[in-house]
């Protein structure tokens, strides 16, 4: 498949309303294992499916719910009424469990994401003492990232992380890639290939990013605009972020592979920013384990 900037950047058709408001489908994408959908539910309302032959990771952006499942009922789940008011509640379930959410507050968000799996894996909750908090990079480089599913999490694929970036900041930099599966000679895998998504949320939400997604040779050099609630796929290529001035930049990333795993490689122009760097913005963390304590 011939990537563009315009199939990489899945924009959103949210009105506000109910219902699945994002969805990334990797038979429609041309990839192999990530699927993706964000969801709506007003107060009281139920959704339910099942995996299938599927691993699946529901991670709640805003609200609270019960998730009740094959596996046991999870009751209660989540506290921040947005990404930008605390930590992640999240829960992983194997193949082939049927579940139902039902929502306890009015505009319950949460998204979801499935991989292909021949592997069986306990289900787990995630809660916000879980979840580490990393500060990575400095200067306008740095950012926040909260660990949901990390390498070395009981599952067979997926990994997922959520980050922050704040106002005029840099992400994913300096730009890394993860497309090719590399090993050293005692089998530590030095680079995944990797397939990736990023959702994005904005703070205030009329803000925006910008998205690089290249590689070497630049048959992908793709620059997107993303926006509140739109998705950038990363099959392959360096995949740098910078947010808009006056606005925080939220994104969950989703990946799966040919590891379980986040070993990646910047790209060698760029690399040498991070001798650069002397100090940490302060503004970060955004979110923090202290806001779960009311």
């Amino acid at each position: 498949m011939d990537y563009t900037a315009e199939n990489l950047l899945v924009k959103s058709q949210d009105r506000g309303e109910p219902g699945l408001f994002a969805r990334v489908r990797a038979a429609d994408v041309g990839w192999d294992y990530l699927n993706m959908a964000a969801l709506r539910l007003p107060l009281g309302e139920h959704y339910g499916d099942t995996t299938g032959e599927h691993e699946n990771v529901m991670v709640i952006l805003g609200g609270r719910c019960h998730i009740r499942t094959g596996k046991g009922d999870y009751l209660n789940l989540g506290r921040r009424p947005n990404v930008f008011s605390g930590m992640p509640w999240a829960l992983y379930l194997p193949r082939r469990t049927p579940f139902e959410i039902e929502a306890l507050t009015d505009n319950l968000e949460i998204v979801s994401c499935w991989v292909p799996t021949d592997e069986d894996h306990p289900a787990r909750l995630i809660t916000p003492a879980d979840s580490a908090i990393e500060i990575r990079g400095g200067g306008n480089a740095t950012r926040q990232i909260n660990s949901i599913i990390p390498p070395g999490f009981d599952c067979h694929r997926l990994v997922c992380v959520e980050v922050f970036t704040p106002s005029g900041n840099w992400s994913s930099y300096p730009p890394h890639k993860h497309d090719i599966h590399r090993v050293d000679a005692a089998g530590n895998v030095l680079e995944a290939d990797l397939e990736e998504i990023y959702f994005y949320k904005l703070n205030p939400p009329d803000g925006y990013a910008y998205q690089r997604v290249y590689t070497d040779d630049r048959h992908i050099d793709a620059l997107m605009l993303a926006q509140n609630h739109d998705a950038v796929l990363v099959p392959e290529g360096y995949h740098p972020v910078v947010s808009a001035h006056g606005y925080t930049t939220y994104y969950i990333n989703f990946l799966a592979g040919s590891a379980q795993s986040l070993a990646n490689s910047d790209d060698p122009a760029y690399a040498w920013v991070k001798n650069t760097w002397t100090e940490q913005d302060p503004r970060l963390p955004v979110v923090s384990h202290a806001m779960e304590q009311d």
